[in-house]
């Protein structure tokens, strides 16, 4: 009982030095920096992609100068 009781107390110091239950990336060093590096070039893309879908990246009409708007 007493040892439950330990272990117990103990649990929430241990888990929280360990950090994730279930690790994302790989225990290889190679294998888990080729992981990172495919993470940050995803998280990179999220600026460009939240202005695509928020029409950010059209164009200004309120634009000072004169545009034809034919066909030239």
């Amino acid at each position: 009982m007493r040892s439950w009781l330990l272990s117990l107390a103990l649990l929430p110091m241990v888990l929280s030095s360990v950090g994730c239950a279930l690790p994302i990336y790989s225990s290889s060093s190679d294998t888990r920096a080729r992981q990172l590096i495919f993470t940050s070039e995803n998280l990179r893309h999220i600026p460009e992609i939240w202005e695509r879908i928020w029409f950010l990246d059209a164009p200004d009409t309120a634009t000072p100068y004169r545009t034809h708007g034919g066909v030239i």
